[in-house]
């Protein structure tokens, strides 16, 4: 009798906790796990903004898959996710296919323009490592360029960074540390140098309440970040963003957009059912009317029952869904009736830079300053810990005992 195949799609925080959990709860005899990654590393996606303005090492947000996963016991697969042929139960991958009895689908996201002209064309995206260390690379030669004399624009040492999300506002912190360094690396007065944030909402960062967020935009303020806030963006020309209503060209070097994201366009080119180019999964956090997939992550809607409303998708969302999966699936293998995922919001946490941050924790406690950096800390390694173990929290955490 042939052993039921696990597949899971993708390495990211739910990709990889639904692997180790499953491989935790279930032997070789009872069922094959196959994971399928596109690169043979994970990375840390809530860490890409700090890669992206060069405070840390690109390679301190990523490490190897075999690093936390057994190869002998889960077959390992890098490889493109092409099409999901769900009559058929298999997968087709650039250079191969899979069949699955059970499917995981954690392909995470993609950079969502929302149609704004020029932006897919001409716009940086901060979506995985490669990408990020491209915004790096690029801003330090503009620098250096200026410095050369090879550039006489100062235009050149403005970084535009489109939305005022998480994502947006963690990036414009990082580089409210890292611009003083590379103006006195490069020998450029700090006032040359400019970092404008522009967002179409009244206001920046919406998880959190008006106390914080007044808090964040003043330290940010403080450490030379520009806002423009109520600016809808037009277009991105190679020049810059074409903001507001009077048409204002917003001149920079370096134009970034973290205005929003989407789940893999797989699932739409698989015949999925999906709204904003996600699905909205049971409460099983199976496809509708499916029995085998299950889809998490950045490719879901996980509706909260109690407000009607799909969880915002962070990593501590994935981590869980990934884990409450494991259960469901060993459920589904013996016959067990499948469970409810209930989401156990530990509070969340954005970084102002190195040193600042806010936060709201375990039910309604506030953050801010340095007690939030700190707390940011703790919860990134905490992330490193629950999926990567304690070999990789030691390697690449980030209060590391040494």
């Amino acid at each position: 009798m042939n052993k039921p195949k696990i597949v899971v799609l993708g390495a990211g925080y739910a990709g990889l906790t639904a692997t180790r959990k499953l491989a935790q709860k279930l032997s070789p005899e009872e069922v094959e796990i196959v994971l399928i990654n596109k690169h043979n590393y994970h990375y840390e996606t809530t860490w890409l903004h700090e890669v992206a303005a060069g405070t840390i090492n690109h390679n301190q947000a990523r490490y190897m898959i075999s690093d936390v996963v057994n190869p002998k016991r889960v077959r390992l697969i890098y490889d493109s996710v092409v099409e999901i042929k769900q009559d058929e139960q298999r997968v087709v991958l650039e250079n191969s296919e899979v069949a699955y009895d059970y499917l995981v689908v954690a392909l995470g996201f993609v950079t969502n323009t929302f149609g704004i002209k020029g932006m897919e064309e001409n716009a940086f995206f901060i979506q995985d490592i490669e990408s990020s260390r491209v915004i790096r690379e690029h801003i330090e030669y503009k620098f250096a360029q200026y410095s050369s004399g090879e550039s006489t624009d100062e235009n050149d040492l403005t970084v535009l960074v489109g939305g005022g999300g998480f994502t947006g506002i963690e990036f414009v912190g990082e580089l409210a540390d890292k611009i003083p360094e590379l103006c006195k690396k490069y020998d450029i007065p700090r006032s040359k140098a400019r970092i404008i944030n522009v967002e179409a909402a009244p206001s920046i960062l919406p998880v959190f309440d008006d106390d914080l967020v007044s808090y964040a935009k003043k330290a940010l303020e403080d450490r030379g970040v520009e806002f423009r806030i109520g600016a809808a963006i037009s277009e991105c020309t190679p020049e810059g963003f074409i903001v507001g209503e009077d048409n204002e060209l917003i001149k920079a070097g370096t134009s970034v957009w973290t205005g929003g994201v989407t789940g893999s366009p797989v699932l739409a080119k698989s015949g999925f059912e999906v709204f904003r180019g996600k699905v909205t999964v049971d409460s099983d956090l199976r496809m509708p009317g499916s029995e085998n997939i299950f889809i998490l992550g950045d490719c879901s809607w996980t509706m909260n029952q109690e407000t009607g409303k799909p969880y915002p998708p962070t990593g501590q969302l994935a981590m869980q869904e990934g884990a409450a999966v494991a259960n469901n699936i060993k459920n589904l293998l013996y016959g067990l009736p499948l469970n409810d995922f209930a989401f156990d919001d530990k509070g969340t946490v954005a970084s102002l830079g190195l040193s600042d941050g806010i936060g709201n924790i375990f039910s309604g406690i506030k953050l801010q300053g340095k007690a939030a950096a700190a707390m940011k800390k703790v919860v990134d390694d905490r992330a490193l810990f629950s999926v990567g173990g304690a070999k990789v929290l030691l390697k690449k955490g980030k209060f590391r005992p040494f």
